[in-house]
């Protein structure tokens, strides 16, 4: 686990900017327009996969005309990079042609498949939108390029001109919530609410269905698709009876998040439902322990607080590993969040509706303003009609500008050679874009391992593998297709949902012997990715003498658990796997697994 640090002085990354002439600006106007087309790409897969860093690569040639040879982006988390499949659209034409990316490659940490492909098909300049954000993977990237020979330029660093100012925005926006979480440490949250021009969000009777048009519905439920998770309040439940779900048509279902200090809600409620969407309710500590047993019966989770506010869940959702979350509740706790600095962005949807009431209930309540100069202002704001509603959206607190605070390890270790990021006793993973994101059952990194006939297969990731093997060998013959459905899962995070619902749905087509082997086929799949990729063999070594923790809060089983109460059976795995590669007998495991469980 990495040491927070602290500097007095920000450090500043800019190198001196190029001269320009007119032949180079437009070249550089080029240059913004193939980096803009990157963020567009990168944003392709929002609503059908969880949200994750957001990658795209273009491969053209920068010539007067310009043409484009090749284009991808991340799907999910623990995907094929997006440089990949631009390298394998682009083919042949990538010898000598540039490469374009929003943002520093780097979607797993110790991980070179993405650098790679660009060094091995021959591609001579690199363009980067903006390094990226997070710590342990900022600057590595450019740094392995440049010291393969290719000439790497950054937007704002190594090129400065009027004609990428939109190119540098289109960046920062679809990476906004990593860059959020990267600088303040907490998702990226969004305000959303429909009201009339008179300011209302419900009739004095509370009814509210409809203020805006079925078409700003319909981008409700886009946003709903983009979030990790959907906030709303007690008196939502109590009056509206949501489901929350985005009705979108894609993959990607958000977590449903309800706040509620008492418990004072319904038996009956949609969101009790948990079949196909999970739900959690935050609670004050202690209470109604009866109606906390009772949702628990539903399946539904339970998460307790010392003292519930906005504050205190959002950095329980950032420890979660989530990016971004939609708030979609009334006054009262809007108010609660804006006045506790936890909201970004807001989207206003106005419909030309006038409803009246002194009662009424307004989007924000009481924020103690007292004067018009106490008024917050939006930032960067944008107007976008819906039919006849009006889109307001813009900006709490302004995206942060990463380039010049956020030192790189490369750069800490200039300051203070005897600092490292590595060296907690405890290292956690979780996400694969954490510090030992390749960790992860999640990573993007292919296995080759034979199936039931001795016939070698290539899995897309040890996730791939493990769910699919929930029902090899199943005694219910249909239950191959489920195999080799999972086995073409384009994601690690498809594949997850795929194994889990069919598990869920279908239990009579998993393999009888499922609980007691499931451990035995983990392993199996983390030894073929560890003893074939070199670097994930020698990070998994460097970390001899420290306890490793899969930190997931919600999975008790392969994850560490909230409060240290999981089984971390990945960590442990992985421990025993360090144990066998180094020699050790299983002493050492045994230690430090006990060692886990003191912590």
């Amino acid at each position: 686990m990495a040491i927070p640090m602290r500097f007095a002085t920000p450090i500043k990354c800019y190198t001196s900017p190029k001269i320009f002439n007119s032949t180079n600006d437009h070249h550089y106007a080029l240059d913004a327009s193939y980096i803009q087309r990157a963020a567009e790409l990168s944003d392709k897969s929002a609503c059908f996969t969880a949200p994750h860093p957001n990658f795209g690569c273009v491969i053209a040639t920068t010539t007067t005309s310009g043409k484009v040879f090749g284009e991808g982006y991340l799907y999910a988390e623990g995907a094929k990079p997006a440089e990949v499949h631009a390298v394998e659209a682009a083919g042949e034409y990538c010898r000598g042609a540039t490469a374009y990316v929003n943002m520093e490659p780097g979607d797993c940490h110790g991980d070179y498949t993405a650098v790679s492909a660009l060094i091995k098909a021959g591609i001579s300049r690199v363009v980067i939108g903006m390094r990226h954000p997070l710590q342990h993977l900022r600057g590595k990237a450019i740094h392995t390029l440049r010291n393969e020979g290719l000439q790497v330029d950054v937007l704002g660093e190594d090129i400065r001109s009027g004609s990428i100012e939109d190119a540098l925005k289109a960046c920062r926006v679809v990476n906004a919530p990593l860059l959020y979480r990267s600088a303040s440490r907490v998702p990226f949250s969004v305000l959303k609410y429909a009201m009339t021009l008179d300011g209302k969000i419900a009739a004095s009777s509370g009814h509210a269905s409809w203020i805006s048009s079925k078409k700003s519905r319909s981008r409700v439920f886009e946003l709903r698709g983009r979030s990790d998770a959907v906030i709303v309040g007690g008196n939502t439940v109590r009056k509206d009876n949501p489901r929350l779900t985005p009705r979108h048509g894609g993959g990607h279902l958000p977590m449903r998040i309800v706040m509620s200090q008492t418990l004072d809600l319904p038996e009956v409620a949609n969101l009790w439902d948990v079949r196909e969407v999970p739900t959690i309710v935050a609670t004050q500590r202690g209470a109604r322990r009866s109606f906390q047993k009772f949702l628990a019966s539903k399946g539904v989770e339970v998460v307790e607080f010392d003292n519930l506010n906005p504050k205190d869940v959002v950095n329980y959702l950032f420890d979660r590993g989530y990016l971004s979350i939609l708030w979609e509740c009334g006054g009262t706790l809007s108010a609660s969040a804006i006045s506790s600095g936890v909201i970004h962005k807001v989207h206003a949807f106005v419909a030309p509706k006038i409803i009246g009431g002194k009662n009424a209930p307004s989007p924000v309540g009481e924020l103690g303003m007292v004067e018009m100069t106490q008024a917050l202002e939006l930032n960067d704001v944008s107007y976008e009609q819906i039919e006849r509603d009006m889109l307001i959206s813009g900006y709490l607190q302004p995206i942060p500008d990463m380039r010049p605070v956020i030192p790189s390890v490369d750069e800490t270790s200039a300051i203070d050679p005897s600092l490292s990021p590595y060296d907690s006793p405890i290292i956690f993973f979780y996400k694969t874009w954490d510090s030992y994101g390749s960790f992860s059952n999640f990573s993007h990194h292919p296995i080759r391992l034979p199936d039931e006939n001795g016939d070698y297969v290539t899995w897309s990731s040890v996730e791939h593998y493990y769910q699919a093997h929930k029902f090899v060998g199943s005694s219910n013959p249909d239950a191959r297709s489920y195999v080799e459905a999972i086995h073409s899962a384009k994601s690690p995070e498809e594949a997850a949902i795929m194994g889990r619902k069919i598990q869920r749905e279908h239990p009579d087509m998993v393999r009888g012997d499922w609980e007691s082997v499931k451990t035995e086929v983990m392993y199996k799949a983390l030894k073929c990715k560890f003893s074939i990729y070199p670097h994930l063999n020698s990070m998994l070594l460097s970390t001899a003498g420290c306890v490793l923790v899969e930190a997931s809060p919600h999975d008790l089983f392969w994850g560490g658990g909230r409060d240290g109460e999981g089984l971390n059976y990945l960590g442990r795995l992985l421990m025993k796997l360090r144990s066998e590669f180094l020699g050790d007998d299983d002493t050492y495991y045994a230690e430090v697994s006990a060692g886990y469980r003191e912590s």
